[in-house]
This record gives C-alpha cells, sequence and structure tokens, in this order.
C-alpha cells in the first residue's frame, strides 16, 4: 500500500488516468489520422500514466523522466535491435542500456525500459514508424499525456509538477543554518541513514527531510497534545495604543525587558504589533510603523505555535478571544520552559 494513499486519492487518480490515456489516444488519432495499421498508443504508456496520476509527486513521474526517459529508452531498443538480431539478447541489453541511458539523462522512468523492449523487439508496430518510432508514436505519447497530466493536476489538490518547497532562508544575513534547520533532523543525517540502509527510495532527496520534520513536529504534538495556549500565556500584557508615540514605545520596551507589544484599539481588540524591528522604520506614531500581529486563540494548541516561532520572524504570538480582544501572550520563553519541564506532557 503506497503511503499516504485515501480512497480519494484513488478514485482520483483512476479518473485521471481514464482521461490521460483516452484523451492522448484521441488526440493521437486527430494528428496522425485514424488508420488501423499505425499504432496510436504505446502499451508502456499505460504505466506513466499510473506514476504521473497515482504519483505526481515521484521524481520519476516529472516531465522529464515522461517525455526524456520514453524517448531514449525507445531510441535504445531501435539502436540496440539494428546491431542485435537475436531477440532475447536484444532484449535484456536494451533494457540495461535504457536504465543507463536514463540515469545519465537524469530521466530514470521505469515505463521507459518497456518502451525500449518494445522497440528492440520489434513487431509491426515498430516497423510501421521504422527510425521515427521514438518520436512518433513515442515522443508524442509521453509529450500529451504530461500535458494532460499537468491540466488535470491544474484541476486537482496536487502540484504537478511537483517542485519541493525552497530551503528557508536565514532571514538574519548570516552563514548559519535558520533554527529549524539546525536542530533535528539534518540534511546529513538524512545522507547517512541512506547510505546506512543502502536501499534506494522513489521520493526527492528534499520531500524526505520535510517528511520527517513533520513526523516530528507531530509526535510533539503527540506528547505534549493537550497543552493549549491558554496554560502557558501571560496575562498581565503592556500594550501600546495605535496612536502612540514610538519614544513612548521604545520606552516601554525597555522598562519591561520585551521585544513585541500588542497594539490595541480603544475596545481592546488587536489591531497589529510594535517591536524593536518597527522602531526602525520611519514614523512618529505607532500607527503609521505597526505590522500585522501574529494570532491564536486560547483554546488552541500550544504546540502549533512552534513553527511560527521558530522561524528567525516572530518572537511571540498574541492571544485573543473570537472578538480579536487581547487575552494574553505566549513568548518563545515561555512555550521553551514549559516544553522542557519534565513531566509537562499535559
Amino acid at each position: 500500500m503506497l503511503a499516504g494513499a485515501t480512497w480519494r486519492d484513488r478514485a482520483r487518480a483512476c479518473l485521471g488516468a481514464a482521461l490521460g490515456v483516452g484523451g492522448t489516444g484521441l488526440i493521437c488519432s486527430l494528428l496522425l489520422g485514424d488508420d488501423p495499421h499505425l499504432p496510436l498508443l504505446v502499451a508502456p504508456m499505460g504505466a506513466s500514466a499510473l506514476l504521473l496520476f497515482v504519483v505526481p509527486a515521484s521524481p520519476m513521474a516529472q516531465p522529464w523522466p515522461v517525455i526524456g526517459g520514453s524517448v531514449v529508452s525507445a531510441a535504445v531498443g531501435l539502436a540496440v535491435a539494428g546491431l542485435i538480431s537475436e531477440p532475447a539478447l536484444a532484449a535484456g541489453l536494451a533494457v540495461a542500456i535504457s536504465i543507463a541511458a536514463m540515469s545519465l539523462a537524469r530521466c530514470l522512468h521505469p515505463p521507459g525500459s518497456a518502451v525500449a523492449l518494445t522497440a528492440a523487439l520489434g513487431g509491426p508496430a515498430v516497423a510501421t514508424y521504422g527510425p521515427a518510432f521514438a518520436l512518433v508514436p513515442v515522443g508524442l505519447n509521453a509529450v500529451v499525456l504530461t500535458l494532460l497530466g499537468w491540466a488535470f493536476h491544474r484541476l486537482s489538490t496536487h502540484s504537478y509538477p511537483h517542485v519541493p518547497p525552497p530551503p528557508v532562508p536565514n532571514l538574519h544575513g548570516t552563514r548559519d543554518l535558520p533554527a529549524r534547520s539546525r536542530v533535528g533532523v539534518s540534511e546529513k543525517d538524512i545522507d547517512e541513514a541512506l547510505a546506512d540502509l543502502g536501499e534506494t527510495f522513489d521520493i526527492d532527496r528534499s520531500d524526505l527531510g520535510r517528511l520527517l520534520r513533520r513526523i516530528e513536529l507531530r509526535a510533539l504534538e503527540r506528547t505534549h497534545g493537550g497543552l493549549t495556549c491558554a496554560d502557558i500565556m501571560s496575562r498581565d500584557i503592556v500594550h501600546a495604543g495605535r496612536d502612540d508615540a514610538l519614544e513612548r514605545v521604545r520606552q516601554l520596551l525597555l522598562d519591561h525587558q520585551v521585544r513585541t507589544l500588542p497594539v490595541l484599539d480603544e475596545a481592546g481588540r488587536v489591531l497589529g504589533s510594535v517591536g524593536l524591528r518597527e522602531l526602525t522604520k520611519p514614523g512618529d506614531r505607532v500607527c503609521e510603523v505597526m505590522s500585522p500581529a501574529l494570532t491564536a486563540l486560547p483554546g488552541q494548541r500550544a504546540v502549533e505555535l512552534t513553527a511560527p516561532l521558530t522561524d528567525g520572524q516572530n518572537h511571540a504570538v498574541v492571544i485573543v478571544d473570537d472578538d480579536d480582544r487581547l487575552l494574553g501572550l505566549v513568548t518563545q520563553t515561555d512555550l521553551l520552559a514549559k516544553l522542557l519541564r519534565p513531566g509537562s506532557h499535559s
């Protein structure tokens, strides 16, 4: 069973495969003519459709592997068939060389080996097209199927082509990795674990790291899942008004040794936040420099604040009620002190 697959995902994949393969056949028939002696679809496209619609995040299901792997393998199969007449030997060499060629071209695609086998064994389908078999119908099939897959996934919840999220930048302008990248699973840990297992996995390395970090967060939520923001928030909160002078805010930050102040209106509703970063902006009043406040509800799980409080930008989360009125504040210190306290699992 595929990890993470649901019945909804499977139904969507089946629909996509039906539309993709059927649409590819229809489009190719319109482009090539509906001649029963000319095959419009090569069988390995069915396997390509499985990858494209079932596991669109797989490195082997991306556009270049689907198109490049199919065309490269077909060319390899044709070349081997032209040099070796013994079918069994030609078939074995075509598959082996196609794997090597796809690996070198960084377009490894499992159905490509089936394309190589089809080309090497020849038959009426290959004979009809001759040396152009790698481009028509193989290349044309792959291009059309990939475009239909792209269009289908644009309408679904999956992104395609799959682009791993960019690495988290260091907002402080130094060579150090961001805080979340310096703790827990590191890239070196991933590389060493892969070397220890000695196995090849069909998942992008950056996606693997993202998955492992998400697992860490889920484990943290499980062990501290009962802890809410209301349990750890400070309640006597120093705050600023939208029309306060920046000099007053600066003095409040220094007097109370805090980094962030919520900005409130006359009814106590949170309008934003102001801290040392905002004080560097040009202006005389809080309303001219304040930033949007990062907020949470009192019943929200406290561990959910781990990500925003370790992104290098936020030092505190403002806790509000359903009407955005100030209730409290959770700082990095509040969260860390509670999570590190022995026995604080509830």
